[in-house]
């Protein structure tokens, strides 16, 4: 029988997997409140899986810093504190510097049109302040160009990261503003003129800026 070969494959991922970024997300977003005890077998219940995945999962949870676990007593969610920023951003930051002066080599037309598309995506959803949207977008501007520096160690450490500035996000520590929407066009004027020092020290001020914002506006409140 003819097979057509141009179709997509359905992505095939396993329990544990399933699991584990179900109960991220779920962390991330709220619904596993922080400090919530965790109970395996109801977490198994509610995703149609055995044990085995969820702990699993908690495991690599624990490592990443979402969960706490006290053999023989409970697992639980960690805090969140907004302080956090503090610690998070500097090495976020660092290492979107480092992938957008190791990008400048790999550029061509196509990604600098794909950056200055979600650059308008962006801009618009901050304009309309659907900012769950901009996170989303923010992220996807900013992996188009972990994705050109093509380094899986960068890769993997900004995406453990990233899961926990968007976990920030939905608790209010990181607002996105108008100024990223200009940040973000500075730096695709960089990337065009493939001046990767340039570009990385803008990429780095670019992350740096939001804990200035953040202290902004915890002055903002005490006042």
């Amino acid at each position: 029988m003819p097979i057509p070969l141009n179709h997509n494959k359905p992505v095939r991922i396993s329990a544990k997997e399933n699991a584990y970024n179900q109960l991220q997300q779920w962390i991330i977003d709220g619904t596993l409140r922080p400090e919530e005890k965790l109970n395996d077998t109801e977490l198994a219940q509610a995703l149609g899986v055995s044990r085995t995945p969820i702990r699993e999962s908690l495991q690599l949870l624990e490592v990443q810093g979402f969960v706490e676990m006290f053999p023989g007593k409970a697992t639980q969610v960690t805090q969140v504190k907004k302080e956090d920023i503090i610690d998070l951003l500097p090495p976020l930051a660092a290492l979107q510097a480092l992938s957008a002066e190791l990008a400048v080599p790999n550029l061509d037309d196509e990604i600098i049109r794909n950056l200055e598309h979600m650059n308008t995506k962006f801009s618009n959803a901050v304009h309309s302040e659907d900012y769950f949207s901009a996170l989303k977008i923010d992220e996807e501007f900013h992996q188009i160009i972990v994705d050109t520096a093509n380094n899986p160690y960068i890769t993997s450490m900004v995406a453990s990261l990233q899961a926990h500035v968007r976990r920030l996000f939905f608790h209010n520590s990181i607002v996105l503003t108008t100024n990223s929407i200009q940040q973000h066009d500075t730096i695709i004027d960089c990337l065009k003129k493939r001046d990767a020092t340039l570009v990385s020290q803008l990429m780095r001020d670019n992350w740096l800026r939001a804990i200035e914002e953040f202290y902004s506006r915890e002055d903002d409140v005490r006042k």
